[in-house]
């Protein structure tokens, strides 16, 4: 079956960022957000910051005209003087959660993990949601932002990553016949949720 690999997809502000963190702890198997642009960066020869700016921006917003001498021969599917564009980021960090994939057990955070590893008998796909209201809070109390600000913010969070998820999956972002579990973190609070997510993947999959 292969390492097991739960992806987290979350709206801005739910918490699913922290339920991953928790739920790769309560498994003991490694947790990736961030990171994977690390790994990106790395692999490709590229800077953070560039992966920073196109992260989660879909081509149709974003494009680079800059053609940039990178590491060929890692096995990602791009050659030197490609044309720079998000295409060739969400390649590049696909290539990478798929390593990640084949390197061990682990929690991936974004990044249209599910779609990318669509396929994978030991797949396990989430989706973590919560009540406006309590984004709001979390968001304003995180960020020392008004309420105002606090749902600005969100809603322009929720609307790019749907519009990236949308535009390299095909699928709707959020829809819930995409993933196995969607917990609205309102109602069961992060820790809970972790639990009732590492109870079910104790039910359905085994550790590899």
């Amino acid at each position: 079956m292969g390492n097991l690999v739960v992806s987290i997809g979350r709206q801005y502000g739910s918490g699913g960022h922290e339920v991953g963190e928790r739920l790769a702890e309560k498994l003991g198997i490694s947790f990736y957000d961030k990171e994977i642009i690390t790994s990106a960066a790395k692999a490709s020869g590229l800077s953070e910051e560039f992966f920073k700016n196109a992260d989660q921006k879909k081509t149709s917003s974003f494009l680079y005209s800059l053609t940039v001498g990178v590491n060929a021969g890692k096995g990602i599917g791009f050659n030197y003087g490609d044309l720079l564009t998000s295409d060739t980021v969400f390649k590049i960090q696909s290539g990478v959660i798929k390593e990640l994939r084949d390197k061990e057990p682990c929690v991936i955070v974004g990044r249209c993990a599910d779609y990318v590893l669509s396929g994978h008998d030991n797949l396990v796909r989430i989706f973590i949601h919560a009540d406006e209201a309590a984004r709001v809070k979390r968001i304003a109390e995180r960020n020392s932002l008004s309420d105002k600000e606090a749902l600005s913010q969100i809603n322009k969070n929720d609307k790019k990553r749907s519009n990236y998820y949308e535009f390299y999956t095909g699928n709707e972002w959020g829809n819930v016949t995409n993933y196995d579990i969607a917990l609205n973190t309102t109602k069961v609070g992060v820790e809970k949720a972790a639990d009732i997510i590492a109870d079910y993947i104790k039910i359905t999959h085994k550790l590899v």
